[in-house]
C-alpha cells in the first residue's frame, strides 16, 4: 500500500479522534501511552483517506462480484447415506458407557 505524502496526509480529515481510538482500546482492552494512541489515529485516518479514494472510483459499469475469481464450489452434493449404529461408532472407544463416549473430565 503507498504511504501518503506530507502534503496528502494534511488533506485527510480527521474522521477518527483520540476519543474514539481510547473508546476501542478500552473496548478491546488494549493499553498504550498517548503518543501510540495518536500514531494509531493517524493511522486509521490514513486508512479512511485511501477509502475516500477509492470512493471517487466510477464503479458504475463493473458487476457485483462475491469472489475474485470465477471458481465453483468443490464441495460433494448431500446424499443420504446409512450412518455408522451406535454399537460400531463406539466399538474402537477407549472407554464407553450409557451408548455415549467416556472422556476424562477437563473443567474443574
Amino acid at each position: 500500500m503507498p504511504v501518503l505524502s506530507e502534503s496528502e496526509d494534511n488533506n485527510v480529515s480527521e474522521t477518527i479522534s483520540i476519543n474514539d481510538v481510547k473508546h476501542i482500546a478500552t473496548l478491546a482492552r488494549l493499553k498504550f501511552d498517548d503518543t501510540a494512541a495518536e500514531k494509531i489515529k493517524d493511522d486509521l485516518n490514513s486508512i479512511l483517506g485511501y477509502v475516500d479514494k477509492l470512493n471517487e472510483l466510477n464503479t458504475d459499469d463493473v458487476e457485483p462480484t462475491s469472489h475474485t475469481l470465477d471458481i465453483c464450489t468443490v464441495t460433494r452434493a448431500d446424499e443420504v447415506k446409512p450412518s455408522l449404529s451406535n454399537e460400531d461408532a463406539l466399538s474402537n472407544a477407549p472407554s464407553s458407557g450409557n451408548a455415549h463416549f467416556k472422556v476424562p473430565k477437563v473443567i474443574e
